[in-house]
């Protein structure tokens, strides 16, 4: 049996923070502000693969009230998160997924993205989708306030 998830995130740019996003730290001059190092889309990638199994969502998982998983990597998450659905006798199929913000490009950077995803996940990075686009320049986003993710994966359940 197939079954599909849908995550999505947001985090504010805050001066001081490095920004990491797929995994990657990427030259700007503003980091995502966060208990963890805040990097969306691997955030809403998790979100999606625990909703996709009918789990809480990575709040519950890695609650921001917890000092020892503070500044913890979103690769680290992942990978906590794909044993979990391992343990739930699913497996990871593809992933989709958009990076929402007015800078910095993005463009350069998502093959290594898809690498240290890949690798965090287990899954061959040819099923990875990431694309990015912007705001257009309207709301928080387009004001340069915070950069968002969104995320569709499919699962295959083993067991029923």
């Amino acid at each position: 049996m197939n079954l599909v998830g849908i995550g999505y995130d947001v985090h504010r740019l805050v001066e001081g923070r490095p920004l990491v996003l797929g995994g990657v730290t990427i030259p700007h001059s503003h980091g995502l502000e966060g208990h963890s190092d805040a990097d969306v889309l691997a955030h809403a990638i998790a979100d999606a693969i625990l909703g996709a199994i009918g789990e809480r969502d990575i709040g519950h998982h890695f609650p921001n009230t917890d000092e020892s998983i503070r500044g913890i990597s979103s690769m680290e998450i992942l990978r906590r998160t794909t044993s979990i659905l391992s343990q739930r006798g699913a497996r990871l199929v593809n992933i989709d997924s958009t990076l929402i913000s007015e800078a910095p490009k993005i463009g350069p950077h998502l093959e290594e993205m898809r690498s240290h995803l890949s690798e965090a996940l287990g899954l061959p990075s040819k099923r990875i989708g990431i694309k990015a686009t912007t705001n257009e320049m309207m709301g928080f986003l387009g004001r340069r306030e915070g950069i968002a993710a969104m995320a569709v994966v499919s699962v295959e359940v083993t067991e029923s």
